[in-house]
């Protein structure tokens, strides 16, 4: 029955089914190059465009990567494991540490593009840190790559008049970041909400992640919560979806 199901399919998704099975085995391992258009053409007498299909379904999946003028290898950058609500722990950030620290383990990050500003806020993000139409924000913009590779990209809103002055309006927010100096000024977050999407990247975001065609992002929307309840950033998150594992640990 599967067997006759796996015939009914296109050829070019039975060809990716028996390449992503033969990496899986370990027959081409991470760094190795995959048979090309030509060699999958003869071994499956199927035309150039059916053979390239194929190798774009392994690189949409993020399995795969093209290399100019060399070929299609198997992708060697192990995924990043977002571990949800260990990283927003307060005892990660209040000791000093990064958030990133709970997933990068022994890892080398690089925050490479780095923007710190003050813009009214867009119409969403207003509503949701409970502020006038235009009211002011502080806005920071930055780009991550983890071994050489940019895997996220993320822009901050938090009220203006809340953190005037403070570090979280350099470039350097110092140890355990935005919200370790939101708590000293006295708006420490005690709740998180992240809304979780998909979707396919837009011309400049695929661009700046280097992403290969075909290959969607993860979207996530944070909202940080100080005591009362106030709204104190919202935080959009695109990730590449390739490159990361969303996990979540927590008691029944």
């Amino acid at each position: 029955m599967a067997n006759q199901g796996s015939g009914r399919r296109p050829k070019y998704q039975r060809i990716a089914a028996d390449l992503r099975a033969a990496i899986k085995a370990g027959e081409y391992g991470p760094g190795d190059r995959v048979p090309g258009e030509n060699e999958l053409m003869a071994a499956y007498d199927v035309a150039r465009m059916t053979a390239r299909q194929a190798l774009g379904v392994l690189q949409s999946e993020g399995i795969t990567e093209a290399r100019k003028g060399a070929g299609v290898f198997v992708r060697s950058f192990r995924p990043l494991r977002r571990r949800g609500i260990q990283r927003l722990a307060a005892e990660t950030w209040g000791s000093g540490r990064s958030i990133w620290s709970t997933d990068i383990e022994d890892r080398v990050l690089v925050v490479d593009r780095v923007e710190v500003g003050e813009r009214a806020a867009p119409v969403g993000v207003a509503e949701v840190l409970g502020l006038e139409r235009n009211a002011a924000v502080c806005v920071r913009s930055r780009r991550f790559v983890l071994d050489g590779k940019p895997v996220q990209l993320s822009v901050s809103y938090l009220p203006a008049e809340l953190v005037a002055g403070s570090a979280i309006t350099r470039e350097d927010s110092g140890p355990g970041g935005t919200y370790a100096r939101l708590a000293e000024l006295g708006h420490k977050p005690v709740r998180f909400r992240e809304k979780i999407r998909t979707r396919m990247p837009s011309a400049d975001e695929a661009e700046l992640l280097s992403l290969s065609s075909g290959t969607p992002v993860v979207h996530i929307c944070r909202t940080a919560f100080a005591d009362g309840g106030r709204a104190v950033e919202v935080s959009d998150m695109t990730l590449d979806s390739a490159s990361y594992v969303l996990e979540y640990e927590f008691d029944a």
